[in-house]
């Protein structure tokens, strides 16, 4: 269903709070907000929001601070959302809703870095840059053929797909043109300069997700899951940095706030690696289950779900890491059923029986009620009449 926008104005679109008084909408305008508002409801109802209250009030917090007060003073109001995906994702709406990925967040380092991103995002919002992509479609084959990317292979975004609509595919998938992406950025920074951050971080942001895909060979379909895209914003930054805010005040004085940051984003650094180990992206997995375990040294899940991905990955060499990553989740807690069944898993696939049997009873013994017990009553059934010998 296209967005009706024939007829468009064709009048030049001051950015947000560049004029007193409340903002108006022109009509091919008002119809853009009037869908966002429909692709909003459609992805609040989805079941794809990540629920932590905590984080949902963090992030909202540091968008608050990047807001400008003439853009506030227009009665443009800001909401960022998180949804539950391990992609590289962040994206806005026209009506000022901001979707940001779990997988994002979970590679982010500091709060200056999530300032980055969002006064990116905010930028596309306040400047308007969805009317006017819009308004560059000039014929119906044009937007027929942007509105293509529904019908792209989305894969391990599932359900997200169909979840997304018009206005928030687009804006995940292709961006805006080179133009407004370049504004974003340096809108954007300017924003999270004026909020006190250190700009320094901007292009680390970027390098540091650039460097994370080199590393764990992924594929991602979104803008900021790809390399030329990332490569432009690492460059831009700099530029930037090198030129009109060569001036800025030195990191003395400027926030980072990594401490934070990671005491806030914790939990989704581990939920995140296992949406990845979900998903088949082994590598992207540990590498975030690694990051967990340095932050909660003695927590037994990292290693719990680093023995899975060594597991489940069916590699011969990586299956040797299993066994020692599982008995490590068991030595820091003891009552943790889990590694058990992990345990008794691989040792069936591998062909010991014996200890496959003792795996499996010791995680039935931890977890009586556990919604997988006849399954696992049937291995036992199976090992037990198989003679139990490896």
């Amino acid at each position: 269903m296209g967005l009706g926008l024939q007829g468009c104005e064709t009048t030049a679109l001051a950015p947000m709070g560049a004029a007193p008084g409340r903002l108006s909408l022109e009509p091919d305008e008002r119809r853009l907000w009037l869908r966002a508002e429909e692709e909003q409801r459609r992805l609040d109802r989805s079941g794809l929001l990540y629920d932590d209250p905590r984080l949902n009030e963090y992030v909202n917090s540091v968008a608050d601070r990047l807001l400008a007060p003439e853009v506030r003073a227009n009665g443009f109001s800001l909401t960022i959302r998180v949804i539950k995906n391990p992609t590289l994702n962040a994206f806005a709406l026209p009506n000022g809703v901001i979707y940001v990925h779990t997988g994002i967040l979970a590679r982010i380092e500091n709060e200056a870095q999530l300032a980055t991103l969002l006064g990116h995002e905010l930028t596309h919002a306040t400047h308007r840059h969805a009317v006017k992509r819009f308004r560059d479609l000039q014929n119906k084959a044009a937007l027929a053929a942007t509105f293509g990317v529904l019908g792209l292979p989305f894969g391990l975004i599932g359900a997200l797909a169909s979840a997304l609509g018009q206005l928030g595919t687009i804006a995940s998938v292709y961006g805006y043109s080179q133009e407004n992406e370049a504004e974003a950025d340096k809108e954007g920074l300017t924003l999270m300069v004026n909020a006190g951050y250190d700009p320094r971080e901007a292009p680390k942001l970027f390098t540091h997700m650039k460097e994370w895909l080199e590393e764990s060979k992924v594929k991602e379909p979104f803008f900021f899951g790809t390399h030329p895209r990332l490569q432009e914003r690492v460059e831009s930054y700099q530029q930037l940095l090198s030129g009109p805010f060569k001036d800025v005040e030195s990191r003395q004085g400027r926030t980072v706030r990594t401490d934070e940051y990671l005491s806030v984003v914790q939990p989704v650094i581990l939920d995140n690696a296992v949406l990845d180990l979900q998903a088949g992206r082994f590598l992207a997995a540990r590498k975030e289950l690694q990051k967990f375990s340095t932050l909660s040294p003695t927590d037994a899940r990292p290693h719990y779900y680093l023995g899975e991905s060594y597991r489940r990955e069916n590699d011969s060499k990586e299956r040797d890491q299993a066994v020692p990553a599982y008995e490590r989740a068991i030595a820091l807690d003891q009552s943790y059923a889990d590694p058990y069944r992990g345990l008794g898993t691989l040792y069936y696939q591998t062909g010991k029986k014996r200890e496959a049997r003792v795996a499996f009873e010791r995680y039935l013994a931890l977890a009586p009620d556990a919604a997988d017990r006849a399954y696992i009553e049937r291995y036992l059934q199976e090992l037990s009449e198989g003679g139990g010998e490896s």
